[in-house]
């Protein structure tokens, strides 16, 4: 391990944007400063353009993908496939946090991943637990159980107070995908 001293628990959750642009721009800066970071997303396989720019970084920053929210917009119950994933990707996530190998990990959608109930809150919370003093540990998503905002060191919420969206304009390359 590089950098760290210690770590602390943060949450970005919410219902307005930026919750997974705010985790990437703290993998972004702790690249600038020589920090390792490792990042894992939930029902995410959208090619969006975070992926594309994180190749470039891949000596600071690893990213990895697990499941999509096909489900979510079939208005079906996820599938065991879909529950399988999440669990590789928390898997994933541990690994990653108790390799030595990174200052950071990134766990990217995880609630919503809770929420649509493809993993346990008290799954994510034994995570949290053996996460180790060094590593800084960032979840995101909606919907974010209040258990884990208890366990956290730093939570912010997105507010949405105005979206372009109501207004009928969907997302855009390179701003929301």
């Amino acid at each position: 391990m590089r950098g760290l001293k210690r770590g602390y628990v943060q949450i970005y959750t919410g219902n307005g944007k930026g919750k997974t642009t705010a985790a990437l721009g703290q993998a972004l800066r702790a690249a600038g400063s020589g920090l390792k970071t490792f990042i894992v997303q939930f029902m995410k396989d959208f090619q969006y353009g975070e992926v594309k720019s994180l190749q470039q970084l891949n000596d600071c920053i690893e990213l990895e993908r697990y499941g999509n929210d096909a489900f979510v917009f079939c208005k079906q119950p996820p599938d065991e496939k879909d529950i399988a994933a999440a669990k590789q990707a928390l898997n994933r996530a541990r690994e990653a946090m108790l390799s030595g190998k990174y200052d950071i990990v990134i766990v990217d959608e995880v609630c919503v991943a809770i929420y649509f109930t493809l993993l346990k809150t008290k799954e994510v919370l034994m995570l949290l637990e053996e996460r180790p003093e060094a590593v800084e540990l960032i979840l995101t998503g909606r919907y974010c159980p209040s258990e884990l905002i208890e366990r956290a060191d730093l939570v912010t919420e997105m507010r949405e107070i105005k979206h372009y969206y109501r207004k009928g304009i969907l997302a855009r390359k390179g701003i929301e995908s």
